[in-house]
C-alpha cells in the first residue's frame, strides 16, 4: 500500500515537472519505465489521463485544502475507477507541498512585459519656490522599482518622481475605483 502510494505520488511529480516546470526531458514512457513498469500500457494510459484530470482540476481551481478534500471526496464516489485512500493521500500530500510552486510556475510563464515589484513613496514640504505661496506645500516623491519578467537577471529599473497634493488626491482617486472594479469582479 505504502508503495502504491509512493509510485501515484511520483506520478503526479512527474507531470507536474514536465507540464508546470518546463521539464520537457520527462516523458510518458519514462515515467511508465520508472514507475510503473509493471502495469500494462492501456492501464498506465488509463493513470495518466487520470492523473492529468487530477492536476488540471486542482491548478485551475487554485483549490485551498478545504476544496481539495471536497473534491477527493467526490473523486472517490465515482463509479468508474474510484481513488483510493491511498490515492487520496497523495495526492493530499502532492498538492500540500506544491500548490504555492505550480502557482508562481503559472504566474511566470503567463506573465510578460515589466512587473512592478516595489513602490517607496514619502511626502514633502516645499521650502523654496519661486512664489511664497508655494512654500509648505506638500508634495510627493514616488519610486517605482521596475523589472522585466522575462530578463530575470537583469536589474530593476528605477523611476522617480514628483506629484503635487492634487495629482496624489487623483491618483488616489484613481486607485479606490480600481480596487471597487477589482471586488466587484471577484464577488461574481
Amino acid at each position: 500500500m505504502a508503495d502504491d502510494t509512493k509510485s501515484f505520488l511520483a506520478l503526479l511529480n512527474g507531470l507536474t515537472r514536465k507540464s508546470y516546470y518546463g521539464q520537457s526531458e520527462i516523458s510518458e514512457d519514462f515515467l511508465k519505465e520508472q514507475i510503473y513498469p509493471d502495469l500494462s500500457q492501456e492501464d498506465f494510459d488509463h493513470l495518466l489521463t487520470r492523473c492529468r484530470g487530477l492536476l488540471k482540476s486542482m491548478v485551475s481551481a487554485d483549490m485551498d485544502m478545504t476544496q481539495l478534500e471536497v473534491f477527493l471526496t467526490a473523486q472517490s464516489k465515482k463509479r468508474e475507477a474510484p481513488l483510493t485512500e491511498e490515492q487520496m493521500n497523495a495526492v493530499r500530500k502532492f498538492w500540500k507541498s506544491n500548490k504555492t510552486k505550480i502557482h508562481e510556475s503559472i504566474i511566470s510563464q503567463t506573465m510578460w512585459g515589466s512587473t512592478l515589484q516595489k513602490v517607496s513613496w514619502r511626502i514633502d514640504l516645499k521650502s523654496q519656490a519661486r512664489h511664497v505661496s508655494e512654500i509648505n506645500a506638500p508634495s510627493a516623491i514616488m519610486e517605482l522599482q521596475i523589472a522585466d519578467s522575462l530578463q530575470k537577471d537583469k536589474e530593476a529599473d528605477v523611476v522617480r518622481f514628483e506629484m503635487s497634493e492634487d495629482k496624489l488626491s487623483t491618483v488616489l482617486s484613481s486607485m479606490q475605483d480600481i480596487e471597487e472594479q477589482i471586488n466587484q469582479y471577484v464577488q461574481k
